[in-house]
C-alpha cells in the first residue's frame, strides 16, 4: 500500500480573505460542499477574528452554522486570542488552530503580538480548548521570512515550536507566508522542529509566490510529513503581507502527489470542476495550473 498524504484545505478561509470578491454565506457553503463532494475531510471553514482587520471572514459565525454536520468534514476555525477561541467553541468548531508568529513586525501587524507574545497567549487559550474538548493546532506564520524584517531565525521557530507543545497543542503547521522557502530551508527547519518539539505532528503551509510552492510540499514529504495545506484553485494570501499571493493549489498538490504513487483520497477530476466554478463565482481566473491544463493521462 502507498503511502498517504492528508491534505488540509484552507480555501474557504486563507483562500477566500484576501481575495478581491466577496462570496456570499450561500456561496461559502457550496464552497465547502463542493470540496466535501472531492472528498475533503479537513478543512479550514473560517476564522474568528476581528472583522474590521479581516471583513471577509466576519461571516464565518453563519459558515459554521450552515455546514452539513451530518457529513466527516471536520471544520477547522482559526483563532489568534482568547476572544477568537472562545468564538470558536461557541460555533462549534471541530477544530481549532491558533496563529503563532515567527516575525516581530509582522506579527504586529497582523496579531498586535511579538512572537513570544504570540506563545503566551497560546499558553492562555489552550485550556479553553482542550477543556472544552475540541483538538488544538497551531501554525507559526511567517516561519521562513518576515516581509517586513527580512529572515527568520531558525531558532525563534524552534522555540516557538517547543512552547507549543508545552500548551498541549497536538499539531503543528510551519507557514511560509509570503512564499520565500526553499526545499533546503524546507529541511532544515522540519529538522529543528523536530529537536525541539518531537511529540507533535507536523503539517506545512506554503504560498507559491515565487514560484517554489510544489517543490517545497516535494521536501515535506520526503522528510516524512504526512499533512500539507492547500487551497483550491491556488486562491489566498495574506491581507498583511504586501504582494502576498495564493496558497498551493489543492489540485496540483494532489496531481503531483498521486502521479508519485501516494493516496489522497481527493477526487483530482471534482477538484478540477471546483476551480472552474471558483472562477465564475470570484469573476475572475484562479492561479492553479490544473484548473488549465487538466490531469493527465486525459481523463
Amino acid at each position: 500500500m502507498s503511502r498517504r498524504i492528508d491534505i488540509v484545505e484552507v480555501g474557504p478561509r486563507d483562500g477566500l480573505q484576501n481575495d478581491p470578491a466577496d462570496l456570499t454565506v450561500d456561496q461559502k457553503l457550496e464552497f465547502i460542499s463542493r470540496l466535501e463532494e472531492a472528498g475533503v475531510k479537513r478543512m479550514e471553514s473560517g476564522s474568528f477574528v476581528s472583522p474590521k482587520a479581516v471583513p471577509k471572514m466576519a461571516d464565518s459565525p453563519a459558515v459554521f452554522a450552515g455546514v452539513d454536520r451530518s457529513r466527516s468534514t471536520r471544520h477547522i476555525a482559526l483563532a489568534l486570542n482568547e476572544k477568537g477561541v472562545r468564538r470558536a467553541i461557541d460555533a462549534k468548531a471541530d477544530e481549532i488552530n491558533f496563529v503563532l508568529v515567527a516575525g516581530e513586525t509582522f506579527g504586529r501587524k497582523n496579531q498586535g503580538m511579538s512572537p513570544q507574545e504570540s506563545a503566551d497567549m497560546l499558553a492562555q487559550c489552550a485550556p479553553l480548548a482542550l477543556e472544552a474538548g475540541i483538538p488544538l493546532s497551531a501554525t507559526i506564520s511567517v516561519a521562513f521570512g518576515d516581509p517586513y524584517d527580512g529572515d527568520v531565525d531558525i531558532k525563534v521557530v524552534g522555540n516557538l515550536a517547543a512552547q507549543a507543545q508545552r500548551a498541549g497543542v497536538g499539531e503543528l503547521a510551519l507557514g511560509d507566508t509570503i512564499g520565500v522557502a526553499t526545499p533546503w530551508d524546507v529541511r532544515a527547519r522540519i529538522d529543528r522542529v523536530r529537536m525541539e518539539a518531537p511529540d507533535v505532528f507536523l503539517r506545512m503551509h506554503f504560498h507559491d509566490t515565487r514560484g517554489a510552492g510544489l517543490a517545497n510540499v516535494a521536501a515535506a514529504v520526503d522528510a516524512g510529513v504526512d499533512v500539507i495545506d492547500a487551497s483550491c484553485g491556488g486562491i489566498g494570501g495574506c491581507p498583511f503581507a504586501p504582494a502576498a499571493t495564493g496558497n498551493v493549489a489543492t489540485e496540483d498538490v494532489v496531481y503531483m502527489l498521486e502521479r508519485a504513487g501516494f493516496e489522497t483520497g481527493l477526487d483530482l477530476g471534482k477538484l478540477i470542476d471546483t476551480a472552474h466554478w471558483l472562477e465564475t463565482a470570484l469573476g475572475h481566473p484562479v492561479a492553479s495550473s490544473l484548473s488549465k491544463a487538466g490531469g493527465f493521462p486525459p481523463a
